[in-house]
């Protein structure tokens, strides 16, 4: 008997099958589109399961009953040493600032080292920063340079409204970013833009720096020369590498410099340049290592006027509006406070403002952190702030990172106790004291 054809479409099967060779070549040619189809899903799937997975290195700790107590107890110890190792006593500080925020927008802010480009997360940032910034500085004002196609481009005049600022950083397809960075022109850019500032007011720079290249028409030192001269201090947050220029701009200048190791890194290397800087000793003739003498500067409280007043012209935007303020010298009408008056020129800030922006002035001092209940003839069960019911059962906590493992930390002064999210609390966000107001 002569062998039988081989056809590649049809299945080798046992004379005992009871599957049709004919109708299986079918199902096997339907199929393959099908298989086709899933393997794209599946390779597309692995894709984006490998971008989730794009750092190996990152680690869930987890505790032992499989909850993130543990990562959120090291967190909130790292926060209390930082705070710790922060002066407690006040320390003469800039409640008046002006600062420039200089955008690398160049093309190698579309790495993807960290999630989803540089780019993006600069943005997202920086919207967080402008916010956290004004909160913590009411009196301040902040101004948006970018760097590309070797060129500074200024973005967003110096404004002391939050919202100004979030919305030259919100369209992103105005920012989209191309060729190479320039320090020196962003740099020259955001000097020129603070000549005219009073002396007591701080004049700041903050660079997010994420090129390793820089494209300048001169000298650069020159520029810095010239920064140090107009007491202007400037900080960098690099998302590359350390270059040696920018360490000189920070040393020289007094600012801080830092290099992002991830995506949280950069977050928290950012918000520590949202408190003001302390003022640098300054040596006068009245002696060796003296203050500097403080200047009385004028300000004005505006009366503020209710929606229903008349709709009149804005000092500051010549438009028709009914809500506004007063300048309390001039009486023309702005739109928001703080700001300085058109017309006469005088700086307009209101009360609540002003009162926020002291307790950089006055730090809350640190609560120590409960080790031990002996000699405790009456512990408080509760915490003072919030009313909740210590724990009895020791934690696990390490006290040399400066937790507590009753969950007690202790006011210096009125000695009351606080739990561990009222004292992050406390000092973060109401900045005084609940039993004592200091």
């Amino acid at each position: 008997m002569a062998p039988r054809n081989r056809d590649d479409n049809f299945m080798d099967v046992d004379s005992d099958s009871d599957i049709s060779l004919l109708g299986d070549a079918e199902h096997r040619g339907k199929g393959k589109g099908k298989s086709k189809a899933t393997d794209k899903r599946k390779k597309d799937k692995g894709k984006a399961k490998a971008k989730e997975q794009a750092y190996t290195w990152e680690a869930s700790y987890t505790h032992e009953a499989g909850s993130l107590q543990g990562a959120v107890e090291d967190l909130m110890a790292r926060g209390r040493r930082r705070r710790l190792l922060a002066p407690a006593a006040a320390i003469r500080r800039t409640i008046i600032r002006h600062l420039v925020l200089l955008l690398d927008l160049s093309a190698a802010m579309m790495d993807r080292d960290m999630r989803p480009t540089r780019f993006d997360l600069m943005l997202q940032y920086a919207r967080e920063f402008v916010v956290e910034w004004f909160d913590q500085n009411p009196l301040g004002q902040i101004g948006v340079v970018g760097m590309r196609a070797g060129i500074g481009e200024r973005i967003g005049e110096m404004s002391g409204n939050p919202q100004d600022v979030l919305k030259c950083l919100s369209e992103r397809t105005r920012l989209e970013p191309t060729g190479e960075p320039s320090l020196q022109n962003a740099i020259e850019m955001a000097r020129s833009s603070m000549s005219h500032l009073p002396t007591h007011s701080s004049r700041e720079i903050l660079i997010i720096f994420g090129s390793l290249t820089t494209c300048d028409p001169g000298n650069i030192h020159d520029t810095l020369d010239a920064c140090v001269k107009n007491k202007i201090r400037i900080s960098v947050v690099a998302l590359a590498a350390e270059m040696k220029i920018s360490r000189d701009l920070c040393d020289k200048t007094g600012g801080q410099f830092g290099v992002a190791m991830n995506e949280g890194h950069f977050k928290d290397i950012l918000f520590e340049l949202v408190p003001p800087p302390a003022q640098r000793t300054v040596a006068r003739a009245g002696g060796p290592g003296a203050n500097p003498a403080a200047d009385l500067m004028m300000m004005g409280f505006p009366t503020r006027l209710p929606d229903s007043s008349p709709p009149s012209l804005c000092a500051c935007h010549s438009d028709m509006k009914s809500e506004g303020f007063l300048c309390p010298r001039c009486m023309a009408k702005v739109c928001d406070v703080p700001t300085d008056c058109d017309i006469c020129g005088l700086m307009i800030v209101s009360s609540p403002h002003l009162a926020r922006s002291y307790h950089h002035l006055f730090p809350v001092k640190p609560y120590e952190a409960v080790t031990s209940m002996e000699g405790e003839s009456m512990p408080q069960a509760a915490c003072h702030a919030c009313a909740r019911i210590f724990s009895t059962s020791v934690s696990t906590a390490a006290t040399s990172e400066g937790m507590s493992p009753w969950g007690r930390y202790r006011c210096p002064d009125c000695h009351n106790d606080f739990c561990a999210e009222c004292d992050v609390f406390v000092h973060d966000v109401i900045h005084c004291c609940p039993g004592c107001g200091k």
